[in-house]
C-alpha cells in the first residue's frame, strides 16, 4: 500500500511511478530526505532555505545543521508576497551549497514558486533540490518529473482529504534511490524484512526509504480521498481553486480593503494557490471571532487571515458569507 498510493499521489504531482511512497508525517519525511541530501555532498556547508519556509521545513533544517556543523543561508525575498525567485536563489547558490529547500506553494501567501527555475539553479551549483508540496498537491498542477526535482514531499490531509493526523508522502527521482541513503533504518526499508535477519541491509529502490509499520486503517481514509481528486481531475479542481480565489479578492477589494484589511497573496491568479491571505492588524482575533460564527480561517502571524477554499468542498456561497461575516465584524 505505501508504493500503490504513492504511485496514484504521484500521478497527481507529475511523477511516474516507482518514486514516491506514502510514509510517516511530513516532519519525519523531510528529515528522511533532508538527511539523505545532506549526506550525498559531505564536503559541501550550506543548506538554502527562506526565511519565510512552513515551520517544520525550518526546524528540521535548524536541528540538521546544529547537529551537523553546516551553515543555514536564509533567503529574504525582495517581494514577500511573491517569494523567492529563481534570481534570488542563484545570488546566494554556490559551491559549498548541498541543499536548497522551498515550499512550492507559500503556506501563508499561497504564492506559487518556479519549480523549474529554482531547480536549475541548485543543479548549477551542484546541490541537490528537496521541494514541499503540502498545499500545493490536490489544489494546483506540479510536474516533478519535468521540473527535474531531486526530492519532495507533501502532507495528504489537506487537499487530498485525508483526515486529521493522514500519513504524508516523499518523492525521490529514480536516478538517486541507490545513491541515497535515509536515516531512519526501520524492518520495513529492509530487504527481505520478514527474515528478521540480523544487520540492516536496504531493500531495492524506494522500498529502502520506509521505516515502520504503515497505519493501514489511515491509507485507506486516504485512498477515498485521493479517488475523489482522481475522480475530479486537477485540471477541474484548479480552475475552480482560481475561481475561488478571484472572488475572495474581489469581495475582500469591495467589502473589506475600507475596513484596513489587505490582500496578501498574489493577484495574478496563475501565481496564486487555492488560499487568500487578508491582512489585517487584529487578524488574530479576528480569528476567534470568526470560528464563534462558524467561519473557520487561519490565523497566520504575525497578521494574516487564511481563508482555505480547497475546490472539491467549498462553494462559492461560502466564500460570500465569509467575507460577509468579516465585515460584519469590522464593522462592529
Amino acid at each position: 500500500m505505501p508504493l500503490e498510493l504513492g504511485d496514484r499521489i504521484g500521478a497527481l504531482v507529475g511523477a511516474a511511478g516507482g518514486q514516491t511512497a506514502v510514509a510517516d508525517s511530513t516532519t519525519v519525511c523531510f528529515f528522511k530526505l533532508a538527511s539523505a541530501a545532506l549526506d550525498a555532498h559531505p564536503g559541501r556547508t550550506e543548506i538554502i532555505t527562506d526565511a519565510g519556509n512552513f515551520p517544520t521545513d525550518r526546524y528540521v533544517l535548524e536541528s540538521l545543521a546544529s547537529a551537523r556543523g553546516l551553515e543555514l543561508r536564509w533567503l529574504e525575498p525582495a517581494d514577500p508576497t511573491r517569494g523567492p525567485t529563481a534570481a534570488e536563489v542563484a545570488a546566494l547558490a554556490g559551491e559549498r551549497t548541498a541543499l536548497v529547500t522551498f515550499t512550492h506553494v507559500d503556506y501563508r501567501t499561497a504564492a506559487i514558486l518556479d519549480m523549474e527555475g529554482i531547480t536549475r539553479v541548485a543543479h548549477d551549483c551542484g546541490a541537490l533540490m528537496l521541494w514541499d508540496l503540502c498545499h500545493s498537491v490536490g489544489a494546483v498542477p506540479v510536474a516533478l518529473d519535468a521540473a527535474g526535482a531531486d526530492l519532495a514531499v507533501g502532507c495528504t490531509y489537506k487537499y487530498l482529504n485525508g483526515g486529521p493526523g493522514s500519513p504524508a508522502f516523499l518523492y525521490v527521482r529514480s536516478a538517486l534511490q541507490e545513491s541515497l541513503r535515509q536515516p531512519v533504518w526501520g524492518w520495513l526499508g529492509r530487504r527481505d524484512p520478514f527474515r528478521m535477519d540480523p544487520g540492516y541491509q536496504p531493500a531495492a529502490g524506494l522500498r529502502a526509504f520506509l521505516s515502520g509499520t504503515p497505519p493501514i486503517l489511515a491509507f485507506v481514509a486516504l485512498a477515498a480521498g485521493v479517488g475523489l481528486v482522481e475522480r475530479a481531475g486537477i485540471g477541474r479542481i484548479r480552475a475552480k481553486g482560481s475561481a475561488l480565489t478571484e472572488l475572495a479578492i474581489a469581495l475582500a477589494d469591495e467589502r473589506l480593503a475600507s475596513h484596513g484589511v489587505a490582500v496578501g497573496s498574489p493577484r495574478d491568479g496563475a501565481l496564486r494557490g487555492a488560499h487568500v491571505a487578508l491582512a489585517h492588524p487584529d487578524a488574530e482575533q479576528l480569528c476567534v471571532r470568526l470560528a464563534a460564527r462558524g467561519v473557520l480561517a487561519d490565523y497566520r502571524a504575525p497578521d494574516v487571515i487564511r481563508f482555505g477554499l480547497s475546490p472539491l468542498t467549498t462553494r462559492f456561497t461560502e466564500v460570500w458569507d465569509g467575507v460577509g461575516a468579516l465585515r460584519d465584524l469590522l464593522e462592529r
